[in-house]
């Protein structure tokens, strides 16, 4: 019950980078993929986890440069990857500006991993263009 107290105040104390993100991904938003904020893995929480795809994303502000936070992440990093878990990592201040290729990135990889047939106007939009 203490991981499910912890995940709960990590929520409430969310950064504008992890609300931002969130407002992609929640209720499905994100292409039909179900996401999880703060999703207790052993002794991580992981930012935003879809257990579809096992995809970790990590959104980091400039205390993730310093040398033991990176050695920290670098741990948390080997321990995920031993679950299968993938981690893609975001700084903050690249959402505002590089929204559209951060969003691009996290669905390609989401399709690399958990595959899903695209919407039916997208794939109307790829016979237009190939006309």
């Amino acid at each position: 019950m203490a991981d499910i107290e912890r995940a709960r105040q990590l929520r409430k104390k969310e950064t504008w980078a992890e609300k931002l993100m969130w407002s992609w991904l929640r209720g499905r938003r994100f292409s039909g993929y179900k996401f999880r904020r703060q999703h207790p893995i052993g002794i991580y929480y992981l930012d935003f986890f879809c257990e579809e795809a096992d995809l970790n994303m990590e959104l980091d502000g400039s205390q993730h440069g310093f040398p033991d936070q990176r050695k920290h992440d670098l741990e948390r990093e080997k321990f995920l990857q031993s679950r299968g878990i993938k981690t893609l990592r975001f700084w903050n201040s690249h959402l505002r500006r590089d929204a559209q290729s951060i969003r691009d990135t996290i669905f390609n990889e989401l399709q690399a991993r958990a595959p899903r047939p695209l919407p039916e106007y997208t794939r109307l939009m790829k016979a237009v263009r190939k006309s």
